[in-house]
Parts: C-alpha cells; sequence; structure tokens
C-alpha cells in the first residue's frame, strides 16, 4: 500500500503497449484488473482503492489499453483476483486481525461475495473481455465463491468469453505457473503463465531475464503439446516496459512472423520419441514441422513415419532440403529412419524450423521394432 503514492503512470503509452504486443505475435494480451492486494485498475464505483482514486496517476488502465488492443484485433483478457488482502470482509489468510471462518459469520462472507461479485459485473459491463483469467480460487470451494453463478453472470453478457481454469471446477482451460510440463497436461486447453524474469510485475532487483532464446525454445515446447504462452510483461511505476523485456518481445515476434505458419493455425505434434525436440502438424496433418534445438551441425532423424515423403523444406526461406531413409527393409512393414541434412547456412540464429510435407496424412508406427507391426 505504500507504494500508492508513487504509481503516476506519467509515461504510460497504451498504444505503445499494443504495439509492442502485436509484434511479439500475440493473439491476445491479459491485463490485471485487481489483484491479490485489491488495487483496482480502473474506476471501480465499489470502493474507493483504485488507480483512479488512490493513486497520482488519477488513470484508469483498462479502457485505452483494450481500445488500443481491439484496434489492433488482438483479443482482450480481464485478470482478476478473487482473493483480495486489504478488503475487511474477506478472511485473508495472511492476516490474523481480518481472519474468520465463513461459517460463522455469513453475514461477513455474503458482504465480500457481494463486492467481489459487484467488481465482475463492473468489468463485465465496462470491458466486456473476451477472456477472464481468474486467480486465488484455491482458498475457497466452488459452492463458496459461487463459481456456477460468476460463470453465469459472464456468459450471460458475452456467451463467447473463455474463463481459465481457477475457479474452482467452472473454467475451460489449464494454466500452469512457471513450471513447465514435461507432458502435455490432461486437460485439453491449456497455457503456461511465465514471467519474463522470476517476478510477476516490476521488481527492481530482479535483473535475472530470460533470454529471447530461451522463451522462444519455451514456447516452441509449449505448442508442441497444443498449448499457449502468457508470458509475463512488468512495466515500471510510470507506465514504461524495461528495455530487456521489449527486447524479448521483438526478437520473438521477428522468430514467429519467419516462422508463422508452424505456429499459429497448427496442432499439438509427434507424441515423444518420434523426435528429440518440440513439433507441430498441420490441420490436415499432412506437413510436420520440426523445431531444432539447439540448431544440429549436420543432420536431424525423425521415427516411425509410414507416409512417404513429399518434401522437405526450411521455414521462413523455402529452402529446399536433402533427406535419405535409413534402415527399411523390404519385407517389414516397419518405416525406416528419415535422416535429414541441415546445413549451417540454413540455420535460424535462435531456433531453425523444418517442414516435412507428407502425400498423404501422417501415420505413425508406435510398434517396438523385430519383424512386423
Amino acid at each position: 500500500m505504500k507504494q500508492l503514492s508513487g504509481f503516476t503512470l506519467k509515461n504510460y503509452n497504451p498504444e505503445f503497449w499494443a504495439d509492442i504486443i502485436a509484434e511479439s505475435g500475440a493473439r491476445y494480451a491479459v491485463i490485471t484488473t485487481k489483484h491479490h492486494d485489491g488495487v483496482a485498475t480502473y474506476n471501480t464505483t465499489l470502493n474507493n482503492l483504485s488507480t483512479v482514486k488512490a493513486t497520482p496517476s488519477k488513470k484508469d488502465m483498462i479502457t485505452p489499453f483494450f481500445s488500443a488492443l481491439r484496434k489492433r484485433n488482438i483479443k482482450c483478457g480481464a485478470y482478476y483476483s478473487l482473493i483480495d488482502w486489504t478488503y475487511d470482509d474477506y478472511p485473508g489468510f495472511l492476516k490474523d486481525s481480518t481472519r474468520y471462518k465463513v461459517e460463522n459469520d455469513y453475514a461477513r462472507w455474503n458482504r465480500f461475495r457481494t463486492f467481489f461479485q459487484g467488481q465482475i459485473g463492473e468489468i463485465s459491463k465496462q470491458f466486456n473481455p473476451d477472456l477472464w483469467w481468474f486467480d486465488g480460487d484455491w482458498e475457497h470451494s466452488a459452492e463458496r465463491w459461487e463459481s456456477e453463478k460468476v460463470r453465469q453472470m459472464i456468459l450471460s453478457r458475452n456467451p463467447q468469453s473463455i474463463i481459465n481454469g481457477r475457479l474452482q471446477g467452472y473454467g475451460d482451460y489449464d494454466t500452469p505457473e512457471q513450471n513447465f510440463p514435461v507432458t502435455k497436461p490432461k486437460y485439453p486447453w491449456w497455457e503456461l503463465c511465465m514471467t519474463i524474469n522470476d517476478s510477476w510485475g516490476f521488481q527492481i532487483h530482479d535483473k535475472s531475464w530470460k533470454t529471447p532464446y530461451e522463451v522462444i525454445t519455451i514456447f516452441a515446447d509449449a505448442i508442441s503439446h497444443g498449448g499457449n504462452l502468457l508470458l509475463d510483461i512488468g512495466p515500471k511505476e510510470d507506465g514504461t516496459i524495461p528495455p530487456e523485456q521489449i527486447n524479448v518481445l521483438k526478437e520473438l515476434g521477428a522468430w514467429n512472423k519467419k516462422h508463422s505458419e508452424a505456429i499459429f493455425g497448427t496442432t499439438a505434434g509427434l507424441p515423444q520419441g518420434h523426435f528429440y525436440g518440440p513439433t507441430t502438424l498441420s490441420k490436415d496433418s499432412t506437413s510436420i514441422y520440426l523445431f531444432l534445438q539447439g540448431n544440429p551441425k549436420e543432420q536431424t532423424v525423425v521415427k516411425g513415419l509410414f507416409d512417404d515423403v513429399k518434401s522437405i523444406s526450411v521455414v521462413g526461406s523455402n529452402t529446399a532440403l536433402p533427406w535419405k531413409i535409413v534402415g527399411k527393409i523390404s519385407w517389414s512393414q516397419v518405416p525406416g529412419l528419415v535422416y535429414i541434412d541441415v546445413p549451417a547456412t540454413s540455420h535460424d540464429k535462435y531456433m531453425t524450423v523444418l517442414k516435412i510435407e507428407l502425400k498423404n496424412p501422417v501415420r505413425l508406427y508406435r510398434g517396438a521394432g523385430g519383424l512386423g507391426i
């Protein structure tokens, strides 16, 4: 709360924010409308704790930002914390002075429920988000939050809204945070939410910036498993974005633009074991995209492709590459290995992507070798 007096947003430029987000290749962006601290970043009418009323900025951050995003055809997401550490009627787990058992004081809990659901109603009416990103649901049950009611409040206004998986079972997709899944999450749709250094929001002492290569390879892994990446930007109190973050977004954007056909509109790639790296598939499954970890100097290999290879090329340059089938036995249906020559002249500075075009939709051999299938 001591930081409120220093929150000026004197250099806040939502058009620039939207420009750099668009340049990164992002198709949607999520902004905090209220975090655990209880400070709304829009002009809430339900209390005085907002950037408009309680900071020198006197600004509603959300309205101009969503306007700038929509001009660029980027979907708008609203983060909202169900937890509220500064609201008097919230049973704060971190503050003994305000902690109470809900079952012993339902009147107090109902006052808080009326408040937070009122803010959700405000955000829905004022901004009509395409996506809702809830947080903090773990502190209470779906019944206590009235999660089903909240979901219906949102969808009654915008039936196309998407809700993340932090509404105690009433969301649409999973949100692993920071820790990258080794195998594909069980939920059909998911998104890895991750910081650009080690901190959510701006932390002056955190200089542990992820490099463009690290972010690009993490992103490739996410899409290989059929997921998205929600990459945190932590602006400073004056509204400027640190140059290290801008550099990552620009480099990511240049790489995305070059390799867009392998990223956008594709599906999860090959099961583990067929290629030692991330992959994606075209929607008709006739093209396989290989993301080369570390840019191999000579060759890369794919296992278990039944279908004949039509062509192999480098995404972004369309340079044709030679390949060789190794180990195919004429009397066995088990396919051989596809060895692909990848000359250094074809390498991307971060991560090279190859396209294998097949004569038919991909069919994979999943056996253990030997005499037959």
